[in-house]
């Protein structure tokens, strides 16, 4: 199937489409290598019984927050495999915190990716929180298939040509 042409990218544009509007991978040979962090954030929400289980890591299925923390590194690893015009990168570091919050019934997740590279790593940070939160949905669906996974997002970026972002609340 042929699709029409479209205008030539301009830096307001999608960078994954070129000038006749094709999928494609961006370019990133002629970008300097800089220090690059990115920073997203998530929320999974539940019953308090099932929050409470993840707390005292008593769940059928062992240590919830563990095992979430081990897949989310392992799906920011990943990300170039599941999103099809992500560049691999080599991660330098990646971190992920989970924060119990009983007044909210949830729990949040938040994950940080670093490389020294030639483009960002936020669809890292990004895989890894959405990663960790259905790791944590998968552990506890015997008892809870209603939770709710929400507000996944970016909160920063560093590095790169375009230097620093910060989410605004």
């Amino acid at each position: 199937m042929k699709r029409s042409s479209a205008p030539a990218s301009t830096p307001e544009s999608l960078t994954h489409f070129d000038a006749a509007g094709q999928a494609h991978m961006v370019d990133v040979g002629a970008k300097a290598e800089t220090h690059r962090v990115a920073v997203a954030r998530g929320t999974i929400r539940m019953k308090p019984e099932t929050l409470a289980l993840v707390r005292e890591g008593t769940a059928k299925k062992g240590d919830v927050v563990g095992v979430a923390r081990i897949a989310a590194i392992q799906g920011a690893k990943r990300t170039s495999e599941l999103i099809p015009l992500c560049h691999p990168i080599a991660l330098t570091r990646v971190a992920v915190d989970f924060e119990i919050d009983d007044a909210a019934g949830a729990v949040h997740c938040t994950a940080t990716a670093e490389c020294e590279g030639r483009t960002g790593v936020e669809m890292e940070a990004l895989t890894a929180v959405q990663v960790g939160l259905l790791t944590i949905y998968d552990m506890c669906k015997a008892v809870d298939r209603g939770m709710v996974i929400e507000s996944v997002r970016l909160l920063q970026k560093r590095g790169g040509k375009s230097g620093e972002w910060i989410a605004q609340e």
